[in-house]
């Protein structure tokens, strides 16, 4: 049996050493380790941006129903405004979801430019030994040029009926009926995009993530970047990445000066432009007006949106943003989770825009200080209790055992000391060892799978670490009931573990902050 746990404690006045000795750790075991190339900082007023304008915004960030995990902002190449909500921080990566498409379209376009495809290239061409008995005419129609601009004709999107139920998403793909003339009509399609990646793979020789290491991570300074792959060893394309938010930046900037980084050309001549063009429009039947409400209805380029304010954006589920503004030289880059993608972005139209101004701005003190303490101070609450218990001492050292259940949970016990609160979780593979602080957080690594979309994807994690960082914290919202927040601070979710206690019975409920519901739910009994 092995056993998965925190690996580091700390008490409430080290919680920050703790996630600095981890990052530490992390870092220093990393075989490719190399310094990290920081983008240039500059006061706001400096760049022609109002401090004040730009502490409203994160004010507004804050204050919204958006749960914002970082906001980088960058003008004139510089950046001028970041920040972290606790426990999230620089040093992290975070899942991306589909912003990782952005950079397989990068990848598809550092190939076209050495010559080893071209976006006009037949599908098909690339994969004879895996092609259905009879090919469709459309099939055979399909271009790379359809994957990028989601334009493939399959519907409906197959992407999570191959990933959870096939272990050949090559194969199954190419099985999936197209139903309209390719390049014709608009359908996102997220396992088009995985199959840009296999194509890479297969002219390149090369993960996506390893072929972009020397193109694109390297001249940029971008480190540990790090990308899901499926059940035979393909980078996912379509998510799956996980960078840091000045990596983001960073990639936005480089679309911005049209692929020159440091004044070097970094991107194929010409890719940047043609990449985050519109090439197709979603709703064409649309009249103005109506698409004028909403940055989905934009237009589509090679795996960037078109939005509003004649901006482009890589765009990742949950509220993940590289936002770039041609006609404001500026870059915003944004990592969250929410529910609601239009309105975060309706925060930056708001709010942040307004702060841009053409010229340099008179230097104002007073604005600048309160937008460093505004910045500096950004914290998630901390769950405190709500109630008074007196359980705790009753189920200290007590151990609760499961009949057979969908969480594939054995046993759960708990350790309460002083203001921690130690949790064991048996299953038939594998402990998981978790440790939460009660009005603080705990930070360390756990081998249990967090929230995810693609949670049901053949593979799933495949490619990244075994363990994450979590940070955990315990509250007792009533006097029997017990919740345990694990954040998963590489990734946008939160699993809440609710344990209510009723004598010598457990019920222990699983709640997902993507799904914003409890999923699992297991009874159990008090071991003799």
């Amino acid at each position: 049996m092995k056993s998965a746990r925190y690996v580091y404690t700390f008490t409430r006045s080290q919680s920050l050493i703790a996630v600095i000795f981890i990052l530490y750790l992390l870092i220093s075991s990393c075989s490719d380790v190399q310094t990290t190339k920081r983008l240039p900082r500059s006061v706001p007023e400096s760049e022609g941006v109002s401090s004040e304008l730009v502490l409203k915004f994160f004010e507004a960030a804050d204050t919204s129903k958006h749960e914002f995990h970082s906001v980088m902002v960058v003008r004139h190449g510089k950046v001028i405004a970041e920040g972290w909500w606790s426990p999230y921080v620089p040093q992290l990566r975070h899942t991306l979801y589909s912003v990782s498409k952005s950079f397989t379209s990068t990848a598809v376009g550092f190939a076209i430019s050495e010559g080893l495809m071209s976006a006009e290239d037949q599908v098909i061409s690339f994969f004879p030994e895996f092609l259905p008995d009879t090919v469709s005419e459309y099939l055979s129609e399909l271009k790379v040029k359809h994957l990028l601009t989601m334009s493939v004709g399959q519907r409906p999107e197959p992407t999570f009926n191959v990933i959870s139920q096939d272990s050949h998403w090559v194969k199954a793909f190419l099985a999936v009926p197209i139903v309209d003339k390719p390049g014709t009509k608009f359908l996102y399609n997220s396992l088009g995009s995985y199959i840009l990646s296999a194509i890479v793979q297969k002219v390149t020789g090369k993960r996506v993530v390893d072929y972009l290491r020397p193109r694109l991570f390297d001249p940029l300074g971008i480190v540990a970047a790090d990308w899901e792959v499926c059940p035979k060893g393909i980078s996912t394309g379509g998510w799956g990445l996980r960078l840091k938010t000045e990596d983001l930046a960073k990639f936005g900037l480089l679309y911005l000066n049209k692929g020159k980084w440091n004044g070097k050309q970094v991107l194929p001549v010409g890719w940047a432009e043609d990449a985050t063009a519109a090439h197709i429009q979603q709703h064409p039947e649309m009249s103005q007006e109506e698409r004028d409400k909403s940055d989905w209805r934009q237009g589509y380029g090679y795996q960037f949106w078109r939005s509003r304010q004649n901006a482009y954006r890589a765009d990742g589920a949950y509220g993940q943003f590289i936002i770039d503004l041609p006609e404001l030289d500026a870059v915003v880059a944004i990592t969250a989770e929410t529910q609601d993608m239009q309105d975060e972005l309706n925060l930056v139209w708001d709010f942040l825009l307004p702060a841009f101004q053409e010229r340099e701005l008179q230097f104002d003190e007073t604005a600048v200080r309160k937008l460093e303490a505004k910045l500096v101070s950004l914290e998630l609450p901390v769950p405190v209790d709500s109630a008074k218990s007196n359980v705790a001492s009753d189920v200290d050292g007590k151990t609760y055992l499961f009949d057979k259940n969908d969480m594939d949970f054995n046993s759960v016990s708990f350790v309460f000391d002083r203001d921690t609160c130690s949790v064991r979780i048996v299953t038939p593979d594998i402990n998981y060892d978790l440790r939460f602080g009660s009005g603080f957080r705990m930070y360390g690594q756990t081998a249990r799978m967090g929230p995810s979309l693609v949670y049901a994807a053949l593979a799933h994690f495949e490619g990244l670490p075994a363990n994450e960082i979590v940070a955990g914290s315990y509250s007792w919202t009533n006097e029997n009931k017990l919740q345990l927040e694990l954040r998963y601070v590489e990734s946008p979710h939160t699993e809440i573990l609710t344990c209510i206690f009723d004598d010598n019975k457990i019920t222990l409920e699983s709640f997902h902050s993507l799904w914003n519901k409890v999923v699992y739910s297991v009874n159990g009994e008090l071991k003799e």
